[in-house]
């Protein structure tokens, strides 16, 4: 366990004892020397322990349409749970024919999959931006293409007509929680209301499904977030999902100790927000809020509400979003004060955060509770559940992931001058749906996982200490030169460095004599680094970055980073501020907001291109010479 310093709030967290063995290859071993504890066959065995133990407790609420927050009971979701799967269950749905859930975090959302699982019929809840962010709906319709889904369900009518209408196949049954669809165009399908299949009576067929559900029935398709490919469709089981939580439990028994209490808004789409957020709360008998918000400029509003109103007892959040909640909070103190207040512990996901972020972070809860409370990371991805690594001691620092958890083996093989992280465990997919190919391509000989990240020792004489993200390996790329560049650790550098005001980086200079650099600005706080607040429009970021105090910090930062590398393999030579933001129909960028390098690359050649000819206006060029 993680020591207790006294300058800390006290909790029990951390990995626990790991064996390290070195193979004549080179390549490690790393295992947890604590046995992974026996754990249920099927998630919603939780649900039922609950609702017999907490019957009243609330499981989960979600704001209404008056904003009032509605809340259902572990009794209510477990009864709610049962009628809907009967109506599923007469529909003739299963893994060849799943459901296909398209809007975002709500009560029906979680209802259905509850539901899904029940009744042995795997779900797979789709990124909503693939419906309302898209013309062509290219993504929907690959997704779709893949699944064959025998039952669609969508919050609105409205919000998702025209993208049930492309990709829906004619068989498909549409399910609806407000307004209607015409169904004249959907051939055989029909269309049915949300409050139609939960009037349903649960029937003894429900029974008799769920209690034929094992731990290798699939319970959901997650589709990876197409950072360094399309999406592929993972095939998350039964078995992974409550071996994974167990795993965190063991890892952070203070989720045990007491009911957790979640506000989280990340996606349920994604397996951070809906597999790991939401299976906390079940697995451990919490309460989950789900936050409307999200850190943007639109909605982070919201999220401060809910704040004002909920104190969690765990948070967790993209580099992002506490980037924007450390600004609130040295706002408004009284808001700080109510975060802070039953706060265990904060986690980080998606990418690295800033260092100074996180001091800052530690500052007010020193401030304001008189104590700092823990701010963790781990490891983890799609086709692992996705918990693998977990603290490994209290003196965390920004891109330090942990040691396996007990049940996870990691192997660290050299590749490409990095060490990949590779996994095996009951956690982990058993591989790709309708994909053997890439399935085949996933798995090493011994059957470990290939993640395609780079891990390294923090300390390779103290292993201990855990270990740290080194990039990913597909990222990195060699100069003209022949001189090798590690991606991840400098777009860290550089992020690091431009806080608050650099939102992401992508490394150029494939085959190139020199690296070059495209900085994705942070568009608000540019703006009030500019001057006052009313001298510049929000869209207008072509006048905000030429603003004197703009151009200034980022030619500093650029003269710092010159200033501090060390050979070519880490010197800009040259960067470009982008005057507009990661473009989702170029995959450029994630819903958890990761931005995909290659697609950035691919998309702007032609403004690469004239940044390496000279041609591009307003390019920033270090006044520091490269070193020898």
């Amino acid at each position: 366990m993680l020591g207790r310093l006294t300058k800390y709030r006290s909790v029990s967290a951390g990995a626990g004892r790991t064996d390290l063995s070195r193979r004549p290859d080179g390549s490690l071993l790393l295992t947890a020397t604590e046995p992974l504890d026996s754990y249920p066959r099927k998630l919603t065995e939780k649900l039922v322990y609950w609702a017999e133990k907490a019957p009243t407790r609330v499981f989960v609420a979600g704001r209404d349409a008056s904003g009032h927050w509605r809340e259902l009971t572990y009794a209510e979701m477990l009864a709610r749970v049962r009628c809907l799967a009967t109506a599923l269950i007469r529909r003739n749905l299963s893994a060849e024919r799943p459901i296909a859930i398209l809007s975002g975090n709500d009560l029906e959302h979680l209802q259905i999959a509850l539901a899904a699982m029940w009744a042995g019929i795997a779900y797979c809840p789709v990124s909503p931006s693939y419906s309302l962010a898209s013309t062509d709906f290219d993504k929907l319709r690959r997704v779709f293409a893949v699944l064959t889904p025998g039952l669609i369900f969508a919050a609105e009518a409205d919000a998702y007509a025209a993208a049930i209408e492309a990709v829906a196949p004619d068989d498909a049954d549409i399910v609806l929680t407000h307004g209607a669809l015409d169904d004249g165009a959907l051939e055989g399908g029909r269309v049915a209301s949300f409050a139609s299949l939960l009037a349903t009576p649960a029937g003894s067929e429900a029974e008799r499904a769920h209690a034929a559900v094992t731990p290798d029935t699939v319970a959901k398709f997650l589709f990876t977030s197409g950072s360094t490919s399309h999406p592929k469709a993972v095939v998350t089981t039964e078995r992974m999902l409550c071996a994974n939580q167990q795993m965190i439990l063991q890892c952070l028994p203070f989720l045990g100790e007491k009911p957790p209490v979640l506000l989280d808004w990340l996606p349920w789409n994604h397996v951070f927000g809906g597999s790991h957020n939401v299976g906390i709360v079940l697995y451990n008998g919490g309460t989950l809020y789900i936050d409307d918000g999200k850190p943007t400029a639109q909605a982070f509003g919201r999220t401060v509400r809910n704040l004002r109103e909920i104190a969690p007892t765990i948070y967790f959040n993209v580099p992002k979003g506490w980037e924007d909640l450390t600004i609130a909070f040295e706002a408004d103190r009284d808001l700080c004060k109510k975060f802070f207040s039953r706060l265990e512990l904060m986690f980080y996901s998606g990418a690295s955060l800033s260092q100074a972020v996180w001091d800052r972070l530690d500052r007010l809860a020193e401030a304001t509770v008189g104590e700092r409370i823990r701010m963790v990371t781990g490891f983890g991805m799609t086709e692992t559940a996705p918990a693998c690594l977990f603290p490994a001691t209290e003196q965390v620092r920004a891109g330090d992931v942990g040691l396996p958890g007990p049940g996870c083996e990691v192997k660290l093989v050299p590749l490409g001058g990095k060490l990949e992280a590779r996994f095996r465990g009951p956690h982990v997919m058993p591989g790709y749906w309708r994909d053997p190919e890439q399935t085949g391509n996933a798995f090493d000989s011994e059957g470990f996982y290939r993640t395609g990240d780079a891990l390294v020792l923090i300390d390779p004489s103290r292993p201990e200490l855990g270990l740290s993200f080194d990039g990913r390996v597909a990222e990195d790329f060699k100069l003209a030169t022949g001189t090798f560049v590690s991606v991840g650790p400098l777009v860290q550098r550089v992020i690091a460095a431009g806080s608050p005001y650099v939102l992401n980086a992508v490394v150029t200079g494939m085959n190139r004599n020199e690296i070059g650099l495209l900085i994705f600005p942070r568009a608000d706080l540019c703006r009030t680094l500019a001057g006052e607040a009313g001298e510049y429009s929000d869209g207008d970021l072509e006048t905000i970055l030429a603003a004197p105090a703009v151009r200034g910090f980022f030619q500093s930062l650029i003269d710092r980073l010159a200033q501090s590398s060390t050979g070519s393999s880490n010197h800009i030579a040259r960067a470009y501020v982008l005057r507009d933001a990661p473009s989702f129909s170029h995959h450029e960028i994630t819903d958890k907001g990761s931005i995909n390098q290659r697609a950035v690359l691919n998309h702007r050649a032609a403004l690469i291109d004239a940044m390496y000819a000279g041609t591009l206006p307003d390019l920033i060029l270090p006044q520091s010479p490269a070193p020898n």
